[in-house]
């Protein structure tokens, strides 16, 4: 699982990289043909949400990971070893059953996408001897259901992880090697 986890978080942060890098670059373009040329062009606003959704989906199951979202560590730790286990394999278990109605309900909203075309986003097949296409809104929406999905991954790991630590508080569970690598 902490194999699959590495490598599907691995191209999910090198995609979101790529990601984040063409929005700044749409965004600027944006900003040169709003202000300098004084003639805004359509698409780059909603370029740029696109690829913020699926740089959001591909890096955060990497920050829920390592341990990046806010939490309140406290009270875990003013507990016993086995009780503090024991509670976080609670609040995981929790938060995969809601993961899991996320990602159903990210489904749902993806089938929904398919009727719909992007006002702007157009794809040029006219280059290759087709039609110009409207993108469906489903490709923006997948980025819900592709996030979830990650999160679900992740979160298996944890609680697998942590049912191991308590099987055996001896065993030596190896640090993420991205994590260490990123100093994150």
């Amino acid at each position: 699982m902490e194999f699959f986890n590495t490598v599907l978080l691995r191209v999910g942060r090198q995609i979101a990289w790529v990601a984040i890098f063409i929005m700044v670059l749409v965004i600027l373009l944006q900003v040169f043909f709003r202000y300098i040329l004084n003639n805004a062009l359509p698409w780059p606003d909603e370029l740029a949400r696109f690829l913020m959704l699926w740089m959001t989906g591909l890096i955060a199951p990497s920050a829920y990971r390592w341990g990046g979202f806010v939490s309140i560590e406290m009270l875990p730790q003013l507990l016993p070893k086995i009780i503090e286990s024991l509670l976080v394999i609670l609040l995981l278990s929790l938060s995969l059953v809601i993961l899991i109605i996320g990602f159903q309900l990210g489904l749902q909203h993806v089938k929904i996408g398919w009727i719909f075309n992007s006002s702007s986003i157009k794809i040029p097949l006219h280059l290759i001897g087709g039609e110009v296409k409207a993108l469906k809104l489903a490709w923006m929406y997948m980025s819900l259901p592709v996030g979830i999905f990650l999160h679900i991954s992740v979160n298996i790991e944890l609680i697998l992880k942590k049912i191991i630590i308590i099987c055996d508080h001896n065993i030596k569970i190896p640090n993420d090697i991205d994590k260490e690598n990123l100093g994150a």
